[in-house]
C-alpha cells in the first residue's frame, strides 16, 4: 500500500498534543494505522517535544528559535528509515495488528463492531450506504460511507472540515486518486463532486462537524431525513 495523501502537519500536532476532538482523532489515528509516514512522523514530533519539554523544566527561555528548531527536527527526521511500530500511542489506540485481510482497522474497527462483512448499512439512495458512528463527541458528526464504484458523492461544500479517509476502492477528486489509507482534508473553500473509480466499491471513513452544503435543492431537501 503507497499512501499518498497524508495528515496536515498541523492536524498531526493537535492530535500529538490531545487537542482533538473524538471524532477528529478517530480518523487520525485510523490513518496512522494505515501510514508508517506519519507514524514516523508523529514519533519525531513526540521526540521533539519531549526535548523542548526538557529545556522548559530545565529552566532555560524557550525562544522563537527553538520553535524553530522543533520544526526543523521535524522536517528532518520524519523521512528517516524506521521499522514501523506494530502499535501507535494514540487518542483512541491505533493499532497495526489486524490481519491481512480486515478492511478495517483499529481503532475504528471496536467502533463498528466487526469488519465490513458484518456491518448493517443504511440506504442513502442511488445505491449508496452509510453507518453513523456514535462517539461522546458533540462537536463532529463520523459515518461510514460506501460509495458505488463510477458514481459521484452529490456536488457539495462544507460549513467546516471535514476528513475522508480511504480504507477500500478509491476516488477521484478533480485531478486526484485517493486510495486506501489517503485522507483529504477538505473546508468551505472546496466545492467538490467525489467520485468513486471504476471497479469497486469506495469505502472510506468521514468526519465532519457541520451537515454538507448541497449543490442540488433536491439533496438539501432530503438532507435532514439522511442527516448527511
Amino acid at each position: 500500500m503507497n499512501v499518498k495523501h497524508h495528515i496536515s502537519d498541523e492536524l498531526l500536532l493537535d492530535y500529538a498534543a490531545g487537542n482533538l476532538s473524538e471524532g477528529w482523532s478517530i480518523a487520525v489515528a485510523t490513518h496512522l494505522a494505515l501510514c508508517p509516514s506519519c507514524r514516523r512522523t508523529l514519533e519525531a514530533m513526540e521526540g521533539a517535544a519531549g526535548a523542548l519539554l526538557d529545556k522548559v523544566v530545565s529552566d532555560h527561555p524557550v525562544t522563537t528559535s527553538d520553535w524553530d528548531a522543533l520544526r526543523a527536527r521535524i522536517t528532518s527526521e520524519a523521512p528517516a528509515a524506521m521499522t514501523a511500530p506494530s502499535s501507535v500511542k494514540a487518542k483512541p489506540t491505533a493499532s497495526t495488528g489486524q490481519g491481512v485481510a480486515s478492511v478495517i482497522p483499529e481503532p475504528l474497527r471496536s467502533y463498528l463492531g466487526g469488519d465490513v462483512e458484518t456491518l448493517k448499512w443504511q440506504a442513502l439512495g442511488r445505491g449508496a450506504y452509510q453507518i453513523r458512528i456514535p462517539t461522546s463527541d458533540r462537536a463532529t458528526q463520523v459515518r461510514l460511507l460506501k460509495i458505488p464504484a463510477g458514481k459521484p458523492v452529490p456536488e457539495h461544500t462544507h460549513e467546516g472540515r471535514e476528513l475522508t479517509l480511504v480504507l477500500a476502492g478509491s476516488f477521484r477528486d478533480g485531478d486526484e486518486v485517493f486510495a486506501r489509507g489517503d485522507l483529504e482534508e477538505a473546508d468551505g473553500s472546496l466545492l467538490h463532486t467525489p467520485t468513486a473509480t471504476e471497479g469497486e466499491d469506495c469505502i472510506c471513513l468521514a468526519v465532519t462537524e457541520a451537515p454538507l452544503k448541497f449543490s442540488s435543492w433536491i439533496v438539501r431537501m432530503i438532507q435532514p431525513i439522511l442527516r448527511i
